[in-house]
């Protein structure tokens, strides 16, 4: 019976509803609401989480560390055995250098990413998914393999474009695979925990190429032995690949009891699990809808610092006076405080509800500070002021952290999401790509004014963007508050895949 708090309005058949194609969990738990063993539930989340939550960390983990270690790699000898700089002036003391070939470099690996995103994304959605994680996977790893035989740069052109594209279906895989295990009030720690990689495998990456450093001969260089780990490793996280459930509904490591918990517990939040089918109203939903989009602001604004640190950090730190191997060391701060900052958000998100936005735009001001101290203190020999504004814009880990979190929360029905975790990470390859075209090695006397002045306007964008988000956000609830509520319509809407607009007990959260 409908409550008659709010009476004027009763609740609509929604205009997305598709008797045809619900979401795989209708068949598995029904239309109505049942009744759960809390210790079966408990015991069904340790199961996912302790399954999913650290082979994403590795997953993730080993992207960032893949397409960070070319920060690490010039300094190693790629630069000069690849012609990635090219002497323009010998005559000046210093001779003037032109890298920008190492920034495309850097940046055609998000060109990569860009073209591989929606069809990749979409292969997850309409097929196994086990198996099209495997399999690019294990691509993934011969074209990270084979960069230890590239001589030149057109070559490392080449492989940088072609890892991008098999790359891009991490993120987005991880992203939607979050969103069909976990409630909404539970994706902001987990969506942080494989997120979190990125800091912590700045440090693992760190600490393995420092060891890397050390090599005396052998018959190949120094940077060409940390591909060929980055790619071994690869393949073994590959096989693991094969093994991942579609959704909670056929999650192989649980039973049947606990699969029907996994999935029932999801009932109340109305994200839905899992849809193969492709629909096209959903997309277009999608396009029009002003949060996709402030997302992609967020996003592609927050994302320039990591486009510039990722690929140039260790060579702006030595610009400081530190020499290449304490360059590498000086990676582990920055990676330290992007980690802890990007759990402690994730754990407060799922504590106390609605202050993801807040704490985002907390996090933007210590970056915005950070490429301020960079750019204004005095780069004298082993200075502390630009040292630890490098560290501290490792915050930029919880900004985008959150900006997932956010985004990845506020939209259902199975197309829509995998359309919003494409779209998030079109924004991180716009950043990433923007990020290294703003290094020009012609201003580092200057200490890179364009670097350090982008960045700050693009985090100034990202603090407005969020605050217009909260705002929308906020509306479209007391909308939704304004409508009746029937909890026998509410249950059996949960597993209809309708989105969020078509389904009007779905709340949103901030």
């Amino acid at each position: 019976m409908a409550s008659t708090d709010h009476p004027t309005k009763e609740p609509a058949r929604p205009a997305g509803l598709d008797e045809k194609s619900p979401d795989d969990a209708i068949a598995f738990v029904g239309l109505t609401a049942h009744e759960l063993d809390p210790e079966v539930t408990a015991r069904a989340v340790r199961k996912i989480d302790w399954f999913l939550i650290p082979a994403m960390i590795v997953g993730y983990g080993l992207v960032y560390y893949d397409k960070a270690i070319l920060g690490a790699a010039v300094l190693f000898g790629m630069t000069a055995d690849l012609e990635l700089s090219v002497v323009t002036d010998p005559d000046a003391t210093p001779p003037v250098v032109d890298t920008r070939r190492l920034s495309w470099a850097t940046s055609l690996f998000y060109f990569g990413m860009l073209a591989g995103l929606y069809p990749l994304t979409y292969a997850l959605q309409r097929f196994n998914m086990g198996r099209i994680l495997g399999g690019i996977v294990i691509v993934w790893s011969a074209i990270c393999l084979s960069t230890a035989g590239v001589t030149s740069y057109k070559g490392l052109y080449v492989q940088r474009f072609f890892l991008g594209f098999v790359e891009s279906i991490i993120p987005t895989g991880f992203m939607c695979i979050v969103s069909s295990y976990y409630t909404q009030s539970e994706q902001s720690l987990r969506q942080g925990w494989w997120f979190s990689s990125t800091g912590l495998w700045t440090v693992i990456g760190g600490g393995l190429n420092y060891g890397f450093a050390t090599i005396q001969g052998g018959s190949l260089t120094r940077w060409q032995y940390i591909y060929i780990l980055a790619g071994s490793l690869t393949f073994l996280f590959g096989l693991f690949c094969f093994c991942v459930p579609n959704s909670p509904v056929d999650a192989w490591f649980l039973t049947k009891e606990e699969r029907f918990a996994a999935v029932e517990r999801l009932r109340h939040g109305q994200t839905g699990v899992r849809c193969a089918k492709f629909k096209w109203a959903q997309l277009r939903e999608a396009l029009l809808d002003v949060k996709v989009w402030l997302i992609f602001v967020m996003m592609s604004s927050a994302y320039t610092v990591n486009g510039a640190v990722s690929g140039f950090g260790p060579l702006i730190v030595s610009t400081f006076g530190w020499a290449p191997l304490h360059s590498i060391l000086w990676q582990f701060p920055l990676g330290a405080i992007c980690f802890v900052a990007i759990l402690l958000t994730g754990f407060l998100g799922s504590r106390f509800r609605n202050i993801r936005l807040i704490m985002l735009i907390v996090c933007c001001l210590p970056v915005i500070a950070g490429c301020a101290m960079i750019w204004k203190s005095e780069w004298s020999y082993r200075a502390a002021t630009p040292l630890a504004g490098y560290s501290i814009t490792g915050f930029f880990g919880a900004v985008v952290s959150l900006i997932i979190t956010v985004g990845m929360s506020n939209v259902a029905g199975h197309t829509k999401k995998s359309f919003m975790a494409a779209t998030i990470f079109i924004a991180y390859c716009v950043g990433n790509i923007v990020g290294p075209q703003l290094v020009d090695s012609k201003q580092k006397a200057d200490h890179y004014p364009e670097l350090w002045t982008g960045l700050i306007i693009c985090y100034a964008i990202c603090i407005a963007a969020s605050a217009a988000l909260y705002v929308v956000l906020r509306r479209e609830n007391a909308k939704k508050a304004k409508l009746a509520v029937s909890a026998e319509d509410r249950d059996k809407l949960a597993f209809q895949d309708l989105t969020d607009k078509e389904n009007p007990y779905f709340t949103y959260v901030y």
